[in-house]
C-alpha cells in the first residue's frame, strides 16, 4: 500500500526541528522512530499514532480516530487518525506531540 506522501510531507516538515530522530518505511507507509520506538507515521492516508495504553477509551472516542487494527486485531496504544482530523496544521502538531511525548517514554530499542 502507498501511503499518502503529501501528509508525510508535512510530518517531516513538522519534526524537522526535532532531534533524535529517523524515519523509515515500514508496513507499506512510513514511521518515525525515537530512539527505535515509533511514535507517529503515515499508513495509506491516516496519521499513525503511538499512545499511552492507558488513554485509548479517550483516544477512542475524539471524532476521526480509530484504533490501528490493520490485521483485524486491534493493537493497544495505537490509533489511525483520518485526514480530515489532522488536515490543519494545529491539529496535526497536536497528534504529532501526542506521539512523540509517549514514545519518549518508552526504553531505547
Amino acid at each position: 500500500m502507498a501511503y499518502d506522501e503529501g501528509l508525510a510531507a508535512r510530518l517531516r516538515e513538522l519534526l524537522a526541528d526535532e532531534w533524535g530522530l529517523t524515519d523509515r518505511r515500514m508496513f507499506g507507509g512510513l514511521a518515525v522512530l525515537v530512539e527505535g520506538n515509533i511514535a507517529v507515521g503515515v499508513w495509506g492516508d491516516e496519521l499513525i499514532v503511538r499512545a499511552d495504553p492507558a488513554q485509548e477509551e479517550l483516544l477512542g472516542v475524539e471524532p476521526g480516530v480509530r484504533p490501528f487494527d490493520v490485521t483485524g486485531r486491534p493493537m493497544r496504544g495505537w490509533f489511525l487518525v483520518a485526514p480530515d482530523a489532522c488536515a490543519e496544521d494545529e491539529d496535526l502538531r497536536r497528534w504529532v506531540d501526542r506521539g512523540l511525548g509517549y514514545a519518549r517514554t518508552l526504553p531505547p530499542r
